[in-house]
């Protein structure tokens, strides 16, 4: 605590000054609230909905709303609210973020705002991390919100259009912050109104709100569609990549260096960097995959996609791990949640990374996807007009949270106060010595009938552990990627006597662990971390699992100096000073001098992370622009409205722009290049085609742009007059118009990413990546407005009568990155039946019956 905090308090403390007096008129309230009859109660939802349109705020109905919220828990749940959980409550209603301990009872503190804010009737959605929780918290929290008379509905990834719209629609929707960003997406997608579900985003209360907001953040949400994309070459580049000699790194090499011509020493074909997780070629390995292409210069442009993919294979072959970042199931590569230890099923690695982990593990490779929607969690969220957050461990990201989110954390105080112990970290030289004693100390615990918790930070470390203890004899359970049906039933025994659980990071977080009386007893529930995680906040969430409501519990990590955040981060003066002191095998050791080292490698890895959200956030910001406008031009089309000013707008700006293109500014009739002029606005407008005469010899230039626009119009006009009834022509508009966008905006998409990844090189030549890539990306976003307006208007120039023209959606959507889409709606068949004779649609060029249509041998 500084200085200032010490004399004025922290801004928590300050805040919570100015919170008190309204839970004193909250707490007054209690014996008004107690006489009511069921019927009264419900009825205050009618006259806060009269006084809220009298013009009362939602500030002025607060205290008696929240008076009303805890006594109708008290009824339906038989739970009423502490103070301190109306404290949390009033911080959601404010926008903010309440960091409230493990086992404060968060789920309830949200039913108080929620209500409150639903009474606007313009919806508020509680967003979850998982299906389970969003279910429960309907099903549980809800009956508070139907006893007083509101609709709660939730959203859960199986769910149809109609389904979610209906949910969507009550007063309070509970669902995944991966289903709302995702509903979102897909609605901008839509080609008819009646397909959105959401409503518009007003207020929002993100339970585990660092989960959603932080570690989520750095990968965006996408919806792919297929790609025709041949898959054979991320095969032949795992081949070469095992062919390759892994070198030793010697020093930074930085972007100093490279500007300034100097040279560093390489050795072997590639260089693994674990630190910043990059994998490059030396000039030996660039000569290896030139001479396996057989191709001469592997920088050249056209080779662009082998020098991608054969640094994917090096990834995956040497930074991406088996059981760690990924696990192998049923011929399928699932991706591990890094954070949470779950298997996130349906969601893959982009940019063909996914691919070539397939190649490596010889399972069936998938096509690369195209992505057809996409936006990051930072620019969705903030789409709300009011957004709050709660979460056990928020502090940490504070800046993070103000900066990005315009959110501040307030950290609530607890019920009763915490009487966990939390002990020094234990350290050993060797990761074997202290894998040993964190076996000892189960044992130890276990005899004794205490029950244990121990947090691991992968797969393999959990198994690993498991064994051990099998082989000492000591019953337990595994909470792993591999098991996580059981997550939230094996998470809440973990508190009675007697119990081991083995848990990758914070598995069955959102779920309460119980004590029996003998636990308590025995000192409640002991939490063992066997390595300490990059992000502070994970490791304070592990210890948040004991000690919940003033219940007894004791937390200890476990390290030794061969961990990664010790090996890639600490000093090598610890390895020094652990080497002086001279400790003997198996012997433990703890400083301040060590605890200190490891806060700063994790601040460091923090500060290194929020860099890159950070980073990824002023990226996607120009992509933000760009997206509202498109969907703001989709939108209108959806709403039925007459585009057909805009229609003539841009064939306007087409006869504009290819008049300036073609003729200079003083220049005389005479001079005027009526070749250039016809070649660009004929293929368009079909007009007679412009030539040097008496009428266009007097004229000056905007006379000219007046009268070729008169021309245009008449054009235009009487191409309406071939349909016999005015509103076919304007559906056609829609249609044409909402047609090109799409197409138009996914190309661009992929653009945008090609155009991301070759950015990084705008460094080497000392200028700005970011703003090179504000720059082009705005060249881009015009040439595909330009592009927008002339395919609009060559289709709509050109079009018959006797031309069938229906909405269809772009592209076929196939997945997303975070969730199996398949699983949500009946599968049917996507495309017409393939005939034998049909070209085979892998891209092959052979019949389908010489193909992949060709039936086996009889045996």
């Amino acid at each position: 605590m500084n200085l200032v905090e010490k004399v004025f308090g922290t801004h928590s403390e300050r805040e919570l000054k100015l919170i008190y007096p309204i839970i004193d008129k909250i707490e007054k309230l209690r014996p008004e609230m107690q006489k009511m009859s069921d019927e009264e109660l419900k009825d205050q939802t009618r006259k806060f909905k009269e006084r809220l349109a009298a013009g009362e705020t939602l500030d002025d109905l607060l205290p008696e709303a929240f008076a009303t919220v805890r006594e109708a828990a008290k009824r339906t749940l038989k739970m009423e609210h502490y103070p301190v959980q109306l404290i949390g409550g009033i911080v959601l209603h404010q926008g903010r973020i309440a960091e409230m301990k493990t086992g404060e009872g968060k789920t309830l503190v949200s039913t108080c705002p929620a209500y409150l804010n639903a009474l606007s009737g313009k919806g508020v959605q509680i967003v979850t991390v998982n299906d389970y929780l969003a279910k429960r918290d309907a099903e549980w929290m809800g009956q508070v919100h139907e006893f007083l008379g509101l609709k709660v509905g939730v959203v859960l990834n199986s769910m149809t259009s109609e389904e979610r719209k209906a949910a969507y629609n009550c007063d309070i929707t509970y669902v995944t912050n991966n289903e709302l960003g995702f509903d979102y997406l897909r609605d901008n997608m839509a080609i008819y109104k009646e397909q959105m579900v959401l409503r518009d985003l007003d207020y929002c209360i993100i339970d585990e709100v660092d989960s959603v907001l932080i570690d989520e953040a750095r990968t965006p949400l996408i919806i792919s569609g297929q790609s025709g994309k041949s898959t054979k070459l991320y095969e032949v580049c795992d081949v070469l990549a095992r062919q390759l000699t892994r070198g030793e790194e010697s020093g930074e090499f930085n972007k100093f260096n490279a500007i300034m011509g100097e040279e560093i020493e390489e050795t072997g074909d590639f260089i693994v960097n674990e630190k910043d997780k990059v994998v490059n070629l030396t000039a030996e390995g660039v000569k290896k995959v030139e001479q396996f292409f057989h191709i001469e210069n592997l920088a050249d442009p056209e080779n662009l996609e082998i020098q991608h993919n054969i640094i994917l294979a090096l990834r995956a072959n040497y930074m991406m791990f088996r059981d760690k970042d990924y696990v192998v199931k049923d011929d399928e590569v699932l991706i591990v949640d890094e954070f949470t230890g779950r298997i996130m099923p349906g969601r893959r690695y982009s940019d063909g990374l996914h691919q070539a982990i397939e190649a490596k593990e010889h399972v069936n490779v998938r096509r690369e996807s195209r992505t057809l929607a996409t936006i990051t969690f930072q620019n969705f969220f903030n789409k709300f007009r009011k957004k709050a957050g709660m979460t056990g461990t928020a502090q940490t990201e504070e800046r993070e949270f103000r900066n990005i989110y315009g959110m501040d954390v307030i950290v609530i105080p607890t019920n009763r106060p915490v009487i966990r112990k939390d002990l020094e970290d234990a350290v050993y030289k060797t990761k074997k010595e202290k894998f040993h004693a964190v076996v000892e100390e189960i044992v130890k615990a276990h005899e004794k009938g205490q029950p244990v918790l121990v947090g691991t930070i992968t797969i393999e470390t959990s198994e690993m552990l498991s064994h051990m203890l099998k082989k000492r004899g000591v019953p337990h359970k595994v909470l792993n990627a591999k098991f996580h049906e059981l997550e939230a039933e094996i998470v809440a025994e973990a508190g009675v006597h007697g119990a081991v659980t083995i848990a990758t990071n914070m598995a069955g977080r959102g779920t309460d662990i119980k004590l029996d009386d003998e636990s308590k007893a025995l000192g409640g529930l002991k939490i063992i971390g066997t390595e300490r995680h990059e992000s502070r906040r994970i490791d304070n969430q592990l210890r948040g699992r004991s000690g919940r409501q003033g219940d007894p519990g004791e937390s200890r990590f476990y390290l030794s100096l061969e961990d990664d955040l010790m090996r890639l981060f600490g000093s090598d003066k610890l390895m020094s000073m652990f080497n002086a002191l001279g400790v003997p095998e198996n012997e433990q050791i703890e400083h301040k001098m060590l605890s200190t080292a490891i806060e700063k490698a994790q601040k460091k890895i923090e500060t290194n992370n929020y860099g890159i959200r950070e980073n990824l956030l002023k990226y996607d910001e120009v992509m933000n622009e760009q997206r509202e406008v498109i969907y703001a031009e989709r939108l209108q089309v959806l709403n039925g409205e007459n585009m057909r000013d805009v229609i003539m707008k841009m064939l306007n700006d087409i006869v504009e722009g290819a008049v300036d293109m073609s003729i200079g500014d003083e220049q005389s009739a005479d001079k005027w290049n009526f070749k250039e002029l016809n070649e660009l606005i004929l293929p368009i407008i079909p007009l007679k085609p412009l030539e040097l005469n008496d009428e266009i010899r007097h004229m000056k230039k905007d006379e000219l742009k007046h009268a070729l626009k008169e021309k245009a119009t008449k054009f235009y006009e009487a191409k309406e007059t071939e349909f016999p009834d005015a509103e076919q022509i304007r559906e056609i508009e829609r249609v044409v118009l909402l047609k090109v966008i799409d197409n138009k905006w996914m190309s661009h998409i992929d653009d945008m990413d090609q155009l991301r990844q070759g950015i990084g090189l705008q460094a080497y030549g000392q200028r700005d990546p970011l703003v090179e890539y504000k720059m082009s990306g705005y060249e881009m976003f015009e040439d595909m407005s330009s592009a927008i307006r002339e395919d609009t208007v060559r289709i709509l120039c050109h079009i018959r009568v006797e031309q069938k023209i229906e909405r269809e959606a772009a592209a076929r959507v196939t997945g997303t990155n975070r969730d199996n889409t398949a699983a949500r709606t009946p599968q049917r068949r996507a495309a017409q039946k393939i005939y034998p004779n049909d070209p085979c649609p892998c891209g092959s060029g052979k019949k389908y019956k010489q193909c992949h249509g060709r039936k086996p041998l009889a045996q």
